[in-house]
């Protein structure tokens, strides 16, 4: 019994200690990308989006989503009747709550604020108001105004 546990005293210590390797997981993210390739009878459009992207920040007549293609964005006028958007096929539909006095206005770029000009072709149904659009190529902003 006094050979064995000498003999395993002797072997441990001819091991050599095992370090440990350091790894990392560097953190990145892809910020920008997205565009249309087309061929033949297909089309295939999309978008590369941060895995952190969150919700819209928002504040005043302002919102930013960030992250994601945003076909067409609502600025919410507060007072104003709620301002919806709905996406279907190739066709998106912005309706609100028919309201006296309020008229809608878009605007293709909110860094130029002088550049709100009114959308008088959305069309009245059981007290909804909506105008039907094919999808646009840009930017494009709506919000409702009562002068």
């Amino acid at each position: 019994m006094k050979k064995l546990i000498l003999f395993c005293l002797l072997v441990s210590g001819f091991c050599l200690p095992a370090w440990a390797q350091q790894y990392s997981i560097d953190w990145h993210k892809v910020a920008g990308g997205g565009g249309t390739s087309t061929g033949g009878t297909y089309t295939v459009s999309g978008t590369i989006g941060q895995h952190d992207a969150g919700g819209p920040m928002t504040g005043g007549n302002y919102s930013l989503t960030g992250g994601f293609w945003a076909l067409i964005s609502v600025v919410q006028t507060p007072g104003a009747p709620t301002l919806h958007i709905s996406h279907s096929g190739n066709t998106v539909t912005i309706y609100w709550q028919n309201v006296s006095g309020w008229s809608l206005q878009q605007n293709g770029n909110l860094a130029t604020p002088l550049g709100w000009s009114v959308n008088s072709r959305w069309t009245t149904s059981n007290g909804t108001n909506s105008l039907s659009l094919t999808s646009p190529t840009g930017n494009l902003f709506f919000r409702l105004s009562n002068p």
